[in-house]
């Protein structure tokens, strides 16, 4: 089984790639939903949570750990190990096929990058990103500004990424884009 993540900087279009994939008909895992499950329904998770930032929802702890990278580390080391037991639990499950495919926004910053045989990063441009992100998110320049300069350089990753999906244009576009880079892995 060729297991693949899809990754690519927040706001990118990872989420509308991922729709692509299961119209064609590939089985998906997101991990930005594995976590708001883990957030909503790990109980255990939960009390840790309440002990270290005095909440469980996602946003007041996100205010918290874009500005505190020792607070940020603290929630990595809560949820990391949950996520990759989820990845090993999806694998297995999908054993029988051919491919599948992981949406991991921060795979190579944890590290998960090393779980996966080919890595699809989406690409658009920051200015497109930034927009996008304010009104997705409502949140502030500033704020936005602050999530997006958290993630390591677009660059960077493309350089350690397999093929790369341009969304810069239309939802067509993005299609296209879409199954050339799945050809291009010789699953399409």
């Amino acid at each position: 089984m060729l297991k693949i993540a899809l990754t690519g900087n927040i706001a990118s279009g990872k989420s509308e790639v991922e729709k692509i994939l299961i119209e064609l008909g590939f089985k998906t895992l997101c991990l930005d939903n594995a976590v708001h499950n883990i957030y909503d329904f790990d109980t255990e998770i939960q009390k840790k949570l309440k002990q270290i930032f005095n909440t469980t929802k996602r946003s007041e702890i996100a205010k918290v750990v874009f500005n505190d990278k020792k607070k940020l580390n603290m929630l990595e080391d809560i949820l990391y190990p949950k996520l990759k037991e989820l990845l090993n639990d999806f694998f297995n499950k999908n054993s029988g096929l051919n491919s599948v495919f992981v949406v991991a926004p921060i795979l190579f910053e944890a590290g998960f990058d090393r779980f996966f045989d080919k890595i699809i990063f989406v690409y658009c441009p920051d200015d497109i990103r930034l927009e996008r992100l304010i009104k997705r998110n409502n949140l502030t320049k500033d704020e936005a500004l602050l999530r997006m300069n958290s993630q390591e350089n677009q660059n960077l990753k493309i350089e350690k990424s397999d093929v790369v999906i341009n969304n810069c244009g239309s939802k067509d576009s993005l299609i296209d884009e879409t199954k050339k880079a799945i050809k291009e892995l010789g699953i399409l």
